[in-house]
């Protein structure tokens, strides 16, 4: 690994961090290519070159060469494209970071890199839950068509650990932190798939370094759970006690953190992708460091779930669901 010229497309917020921070460990040359706006102080060693995908610009990447690039912050066809046109042939492996949005809804227990995927979108730039999984599916066609061999993709699932954007998990951490009776607007034995970022992170890196071409689910924990196992999971690390109360699902805001109405969207296959290296970081662990960062931080207001008050007020309406 050590002399790995790598360029990183995003490479200061969360996912794209953690690729940063592991690949640096493991002695690669690093390039970040961004806004430069996120994360400045981050890497103060690391080479920027300062551009806008969202305006198409990518003057900064004009000239120099790598062995691989990392695109994190592709989510449209149109960032791909100017991407591939502008570095072409100058690096030598494109890994696509994609999405489990990607499969089809229908998909069974166990699927795996083999399942159809839905229809690809080109049409808009527009993100929303029917068009973010179809865009990536656009993106990987055209890194897969421009590639070939030279093409991996990286289909993750929900990223989870320190520095989390999305606080979906950190709701969980934080609420179980609390202890008492937690409010749960789904189903306890909904099985939940969250893969700790710093495996992700590490996997992405050792495809690279391995020249592994195709397409890789980077789903975990290595051990299957369910929402209320993972809750729980979440209190005993931070040494408290929760008692779950089910409340009807129409009572909280449509997307509530981790619930799913599709099950089967939560039980893909990532053995190909432990085969090539995906680590298995214990869900306990990444709780405990999750709620670590968090109280750091000062545990400011989070973007989803529930508020202490709202909560408390569906406890008090909903205390005969048991």
């Amino acid at each position: 690994m050590a002399g790995m010229r790598l360029l990183i497309l995003g490479g200061t917020s969360f996912v794209g961090r953690a690729i940063v921070a592991d690949a640096l460990q493991s002695g690669a040359e690093v390039t970040l290519f961004g806004r430069g706006k996120t994360g400045a102080d981050l890497f103060p060693d690391v080479p920027r070159r300062i551009g806008d995908r969202d305006s198409g610009d990518y003057a900064a990447l004009q000239d120099g060469s790598w062995d691989a690039v990392v695109d994190v912050s592709g989510y449209v066809p149109r960032h791909v494209r100017q991407a591939m046109e502008t570095l072409d042939d100058r690096v030598d492996r494109y890994l696509f970071i994609s999405s489990h949005a990607v499969y089809v809804d229908e998909a069974g227990p166990g699927n795996d890199e083999s399942t159809p995927r839905r229809p690809p979108e080109r049409d808009t730039e527009k993100l929303d839950q029917d068009t973010y999984g179809r865009c990536k599916v656009a993106c990987e066609d055209d890194v897969v068509g421009r590639y070939g061999s030279r093409a991996t993709i990286v289909r993750s699932g929900k990223v989870a650990g320190p520095h989390d954007t999305q606080d979906t998990f950190t709701y969980w951490v934080r609420r179980a932190a609390c202890g008492g009776r937690v409010a749960l607007p789904g189903e306890p034995e909904q099985p939940v798939q969250v893969i700790d970022v710093r495996d992700l992170a590490r996997l992405v890196v050792q495809l690279l370094f391995d020249e592994r071409g195709g397409a890789f689910n980077a789903v975990g924990p290595a051990q299957p759970s369910t929402l209320a196992e993972l809750i729980h999971t979440c209190a005993a690390a931070a040494g408290t006690q929760v008692e779950l109360v089910p409340i009807p699902a129409d009572t909280v805001p449509r997307l509530f953190p981790l619930v799913r109405p599709a099950w089967s969207t939560q039980q893909r296959s990532a053995d190909k992708a432990r085969g090539a290296g995906l680590p298995a970081t214990p869900l306990h662990t990444t709780a405990a460091d999750v709620l670590a960062w968090d109280r750091l931080r000062g545990q400011p207001p989070l973007r989803c779930g529930l508020s202490p008050a709202d909560e408390e007020k569906l406890l008090r309406e909903h205390s005969g669901s048991r």
